[in-house]
């Protein structure tokens, strides 16, 4: 009994190392972008979701993120190839997209008794704002809003090392390995989302889930920033949501695990916030899982292509005993019915037996 209270004990205690490594451990990347706390401060992105829309011109996302930490403030980073438009997204999007998205639900009946059916029943039953930089700093704002919690400036660049120059001004503390990542968006000439995260309410801390925010932009072919997240010191997770024309994938896992598909089909009649991004015409929905074991692998962004639009939807299985009538197991049925089978087959033989015997000792 000693052994195992010592067992439980180390359990717990590893468990709570690890809730709490967690916490001091810092994530300067989330799923496409960066996401920068103030020098003494943390911030980890527990989840990523992000919802994708392209109609073959301009490409819509809208992300929402799930954070942990003791940042009262953060900046987070996204670059994109085109202009961009910034506002609030709705928080009703994503429920609905689950929704619409949930595994098909099938019972599915066995026959012999599990743990938990009579007579294996234990009797437990199953659990069931700051001032943009001066000129020739290398860096423009095309515009600066203030949207809920979030101070969003627009940005153009020149060279990585200016950027890097602007989040310090605005008092953020930018990791150096983060200058380097840039360098491949200067190049391309894309632009950029810049963020200032904090709660609207004055001293409390960046906690669980933030706004959702939407981003618009020009693009040729549908694109999710994802090169920044190879900064990332913890393992990534993203939950993306497709919305166009087809049933569209990755073109490649960029250094993550095999992209899973968890739903594919056509929706024919879009809810209010579906339709807000969609319009209200039919649409493919495809949702994506993927996880980044090892984020310093990630080497592209994702460039979403089109496949067949074959359908397809998780299923889950609710495992049920065979029963009938009034819920008497067809197990015990058939074993019972097999047990007075053969207790007459015995009375049978015995009672003949018995007649053999008797004719046996009768005079002849």
């Amino acid at each position: 009994m000693r052994g195992t209270h010592s067992r439980i004990l180390t359990t717990i205690v590893a468990l709570l190392a690890l809730q709490l490594g967690s916490l001091v451990a810092p994530a300067y990347a989330c799923g496409c972008g960066a996401m920068i706390p103030d020098k003494a401060e943390r911030i980890g992105v527990d989840r990523e979701e992000s919802a994708v829309r392209w109609d073959g011109r301009t490409e819509t996302v809208v992300m929402r993120f799930a954070v942990h930490g003791n940042a009262r403030r953060a900046a987070w980073i996204m670059p994109v190839p085109g202009r961009a438009d910034v506002r609030l997204g709705d928080p009703a999007l994503f429920d609905e997209l689950d929704r619409l998205a949930e595994p098909e639900q099938r019972d599915r009946s066995y026959f012999w008794p599990r743990e938990g059916d009579w007579p294996f029943d234990d009797g437990y039953g199953d659990g069931a704002a700051a001032a943009p930089p001066g000129a020739g700093s290398g860096v423009g704002v095309v515009g600066r809003e203030r949207l809920g919690p979030f101070d969003v400036a627009r940005l153009t660049a020149t060279d990585p090392e200016a950027l890097g120059d602007w989040l310090r001004a605005n008092g953020f503390e930018l990791p150096e390995r983060l200058t380097g990542a840039l360098r491949p968006y200067v190049e391309r000439k894309w632009e950029y989302v810049a963020v200032r995260l904090a709660p609207q309410e004055k001293g409390a801390t960046l906690y669980g889930e933030l706004t959702p925010l939407r981003i618009a932009f020009a693009s040729s072919e549908p694109v999710y920033p994802m090169r920044l997240s190879r900064l990332a010191r913890t393992p990534q997770t993203l939950g993306l949501y497709v919305l166009a024309d087809h049933r569209m994938e990755p073109r490649s896992p960029i250094g993550g695990d095999r992209p899973e598909v968890t739903f594919a089909g056509r929706i024919e009649h879009p809810g209010a916030a579906v339709a807000d991004l969609t319009g209200d015409a039919p649409v493919r929905l495809t949702v994506l899982e993927q996880r980044f074991p090892h984020p310093e692998r990630i080497d592209d962004d994702h460039h979403l292509r089109t496949v067949a639009d074959t359908p397809y939807r998780e299923v889950e299985y609710t495992d049920r005993l065979l029963t009938v009538g009034g819920g008497i197991p067809v197990w015990l049925l058939t074993v019972g019915g097999g047990l007075l089978l053969a207790v007459l087959f015995a009375v049978r033989v015995t009672r003949r037996r018995s007649r053999k015997a008797a004719g046996v000792r009768s005079p002849a």
